[in-house]
C-alpha cells in the first residue's frame, strides 16, 4: 500500500471511530431496526424517540426502544472516469477514495454489511460484502491506486449495471463528479439512493487562461484554444444548467445528495449529512 493511501485511511479510521461517539447519530438507520419496547427516559436518550402518548398518560417521559431486526447492507460505489484526475488542492480521485473510507468505516462501525463498486461504463469490480476493516482497505485501495486517465464514467449505464448486480436493498452512496447527466430513477425505486458529488471549485468557477493546450481525459484527445472571459462565461452557463438539471433529477428521484469540493474536509460533510437525516 502506498504512503498516500495509508496516511488516507489512518486519517479517517481515526476520524470515524474516535469523533464519531457519544451520542451522535448513526449514518445508517433505514429499515434495519424493529419496535421493541417501551422504557423511562434516560438523561441522554434522543429525544425524538420519546412516546409521547405514553408520557402523556403516564405523566413521565418514555422512549420507544428498537432492536437490530436484520443488518443494513450499505453500499459505496465511485463512478470512475477520467475528469477524477484533475484537482487545484488534490485530484477529486484521492476525496472519491476518502469518502468510500468514510462510508465504509462507518458501516463496520455500525455493524453492517459495507459493499464497493466500481463504476465506470459498467461495473468493473464489487468488493464482496464484508463487516471487516481489512475489507475497506482492499476496497479504497482499489479506488485511490486506479489509474482514472482514459476511462469514462457512464452515469446512466452505470446505474442500469448497478441495479442488475446489487439485488439487495441497500443504502447506497454514489460517489462521482456528476459532470454529466445520470438516470437514477431505476436505481432509487430498489434503494436509498445517496449522491455525493465531488468537485473541484476552479472547474466550477474557472479564470481566463489566455492560449491553452487541453487534453481530454478520457479520449485522449487534444485541443489549442484560447480561454477569454467570453469562452469562461459560456462554460460556466453549461456548468450552472448541468447542475439545475442534476439537482431537478435527484429531487424528483427523492435522492439526497451533497457536494464535497477538493478544499472541504469530506468528514465534515458527511458527518452534516448525516446529521441532516437522522
Amino acid at each position: 500500500m502506498n504512503r498516500r493511501i495509508k496516511t488516507l485511511l489512518i486519517k479517517t479510521k481515526r476520524q470515524v471511530f474516535s469523533e464519531m461517539i457519544g451520542n451522535n447519530p448513526s449514518p445508517f438507520h433505514g429499515e434495519g431496526y424493529d419496535f421493541s419496547e417501551l422504557r423511562e427516559y434516560q438523561v441522554g436518550d434522543d429525544i425524538r424517540k420519546i412516546d409521547w402518548t405514553i408520557t402523556a398518560k403516564l405523566q413521565k417521559p418514555y422512549v420507544k426502544l428498537f432492536h437490530e431486526e436484520r443488518e443494513l447492507s450499505v453500499v459505496a460505489a465511485c463512478m470512475a472516469g477520467g475528469s477524477l484526475f484533475f484537482g487545484t488542492s488534490r485530484i477529486k480521485q484521492d476525496v472519491v477514495a476518502e469518502i468510500a473510507a468514510i462510508v465504509g468505516y462507518s458501516a463496520v462501525k455500525n455493524g453492517d454489511l459495507f459493499t464497493g463498486a466500481i463504476v465506470s461504463s459498467s461495473v468493473e469490480r464489487v468488493e464482496k460484502p464484508t463487516k471487516r476493516i481489512f475489507g475497506v482497505n482492499r476496497f479504497v485501495e482499489s479506488v485511490g491506486t486506479m489509474k482514472m486517465l482514459g476511462r469514462h464514467a457512464d452515469y446512466i449505464e452505470g446505474a442500469r449495471t448497478l441495479f442488475e448486480r446489487i439485488k439487495r436493498k441497500s443504502v447506497l452512496f454514489l460517489i462521482g463528479d456528476f459532470l454529466e447527466p445520470p438516470d437514477l430513477a431505476l436505481l432509487s425505486r430498489r434503494h436509498e439512493v445517496i449522491a455525493v458529488i465531488v468537485r473541484d471549485r476552479f472547474e466550477e468557477h474557472p479564470v481566463p487562461l489566455g492560449q491553452v493546450h487541453l487534453v481530454d481525459p478520457e479520449s485522449g484527445k487534444t485541443l489549442q484554444t484560447y480561454f477569454s472571459k467570453e469562452s469562461v462565461k459560456n462554460y460556466r452557463a453549461k456548468v450552472i444548467e448541468n447542475d439545475k438539471n442534476l439537482y431537478r433529477h435527484l429531487n424528483k428521484h427523492r435522492v439526497r445528495f451533497v457536494k464535497v469540493y477538493t478544499d472541504d474536509d469530506p468528514f465534515a460533510k458527511m458527518v452534516k449529512l448525516f446529521r441532516s437525516h437522522y
